[in-house]
């Protein structure tokens, strides 16, 4: 872009959006990267705006001048879907935050896109009902980044990834089109699901800029317990048992290799080691239910059985909220990881769960082999398929190897049969390998639907693939 149009371009955004406009050296640090790791880029505009008809007014504006706009969240994506893009703008929904409104009768919560995930939580909470959707970075993250990346997290074993909850969304379209559909009806069949089409489109289709979502019945009962087991197979029988036995009362069950365990509980003097002796997998797993008379004595009952069984040698049941939090304090250590390891490589990647004890067993060899000593953490949300590895050659320093170990990981994942990715999107990082899940008549249909959506290849541009 010459500087004439780029200086076209932010006069024209400046006279019709004011303050919601800043440029230059004035846009703060925060809204130059995301949480992928990649180094930063001045935008050459940040636009902040309140309304929805602001944000149709600036993809008016960008749409005519060829100027890309990459919608950013709460930046907490870990793909680059959120990186800016040199010679583009952002447009940050920061300030598009608020509950609109609670439906009781139709147990439904209506928000503004850039309304922070715990925020909704906690308003869902205090009317009686619960949000099935959440994640490590609930306090940071946004409802329409969730919605863009289609998010996973903790408790998808029970209520199903982020599109699962969604029953309505406001659109704004690359060319300023506003396409309102905040329905609140769990059944209608009335032609195309049209908000299907972004949800997990990662901000190339569309800026997502209010959402109706669905609610859920506020628990009564949720109990929680730190598992340690002998080897991959036991937790597959713990698996298996929990969910014959507990039903859709199982709400999260979460793996975690030894690797994993021992590096966090060795490194942060505050997490507190639930289990006395070493274990070759240790599993958290929660149930939540409504009858609190029985719902403690039923998890009881099952871990008595794997215990005597000796699908689990270990078992620490969580007596009261602390403990409860003290558990999942292991798992939830993961924001810890700049401060131990420095630069990382972290993948989320999506394995038939039954194959993934040997998928890693030759992911460790073939790594260690490669850089001997290094660093690689494992651990996942088995109930439903995600696994986590984050990789650090400490003798790398700042320069990791970040190609060869995503080659390596993500070549292991294709031979597999698995997805390079599972709940965080694609983004920048991973488009090259978009290739290594989805088939070719795919990619070409995703292309058809960009160019449908956005001809001017304006909104995201560069993510997820490239035209």
């Amino acid at each position: 872009m010459t500087e004439t149009a780029k200086a076209a371009f932010i006069e024209e955004l400046n006279a019709a959006l004011g303050a919601a406009v800043v440029t230059g050296e004035d846009i703060p640090a925060p809204f130059r990267h995301d949480w992928s790791g990649l180094p930063p880029v001045l935008p050459i505009a940040l636009i902040r705006p309140r309304e929805t008809d602001e944000v149709a007014t600036a993809l008016r504006i960008a749409n005519r001048h060829g100027v890309t706009i990459v919608p950013q969240g709460g930046l907490t994506g870990l793909a680059g879907g959120a990186q800016p893009v040199a010679g583009g703008a952002v447009l940050s929904l920061d300030r598009m935050s608020g509950i609109e409104e609670i439906d009781p009768v139709m147990a439904s919560i209506t928000v503004k896109a850039g309304t922070p995930l715990e925020v909704v939580q906690k308003a869902a909470d205090e009317a009686g009902l619960f949000l099935g959707i959440d994640l490590g970075a609930r306090g940071s993250c946004q409802i329409g980044g969730n919605l863009a990346t289609n998010a996973g997290g903790n408790r998808v074993i029970r209520y199903g990834m982020a599109r699962e909850h969604v029953l309505g969304l406001e659109v704004v379209l690359p060319d300023g089109t506003v396409v309102t559909s905040l329905n609140k009806l769990i059944k209608n069949n009335a032609g195309y699901d049209l908000k299907q089409l972004f949800i997990g489109s990662e901000g190339t289709l569309g800026i997502i800029t209010r959402v109706v979502l669905r609610l859920q019945a506020k628990p009564l009962t949720v109990n929680t317990v730190f598992c340690g087991c002998r080897d991959f197979p036991a937790v597959l029988d713990l698996l298996k048992g929990a969910r014959a036995r507990l039903g859709p009362a199982l709400s999260a069950f979460e793996v975690m290799w030894p690797s994993f365990y021992d590096f966090m509980t060795g490194k942060l003097s505050e997490l507190r080691r639930p289990l006395g002796r070493p274990h070759g997998v240790y599993v958290l797993l929660e149930q939540s239910g409504f009858d609190p008379e029985a719902d403690s004595g039923r998890l009881e009952a099952v871990m008595a059985e794997m215990l005597e069984a000796g699908i689990v040698e270990d078992a620490v049941l969580a007596s009261s909220e602390r403990e409860t939090r003290d558990l999942w304090a292991v798992r939830d250590s993961v924001s810890e990881y700049g401060k131990l390891m420095g630069p990382i490589t972290a993948f989320d990647v999506g394995l038939q769960t039954d194959r993934m004890a040997d998928v890693i067993a030759g992911i460790e060899a073939a790594y260690q082999a490669r850089w001997p000593g290094a660093i690689l953490l494992v651990y996942g949300h088995i109930g439903d398929s995600n696994l986590h590895l984050v990789a650090n050659v400490p003798a790398a320093g700042d320069h990791q190897p970040h190609d060869d170990i995503t080659d390596l990981v993500l070549g292991a994942v294709r031979a597999a049969g698995g997805t390079v990715s599972a709940e965080h999107g694609i983004g920048l990082l991973k488009k090259k390998y978009l290739h290594f899940t989805r088939s070719d008549a795919e990619l070409a249909l995703m292309a058809r639907l960009k160019v449908a959506l956005d001809p001017g290849n304006i909104l995201n541009t560069g993510k997820v693939f490239t035209l």
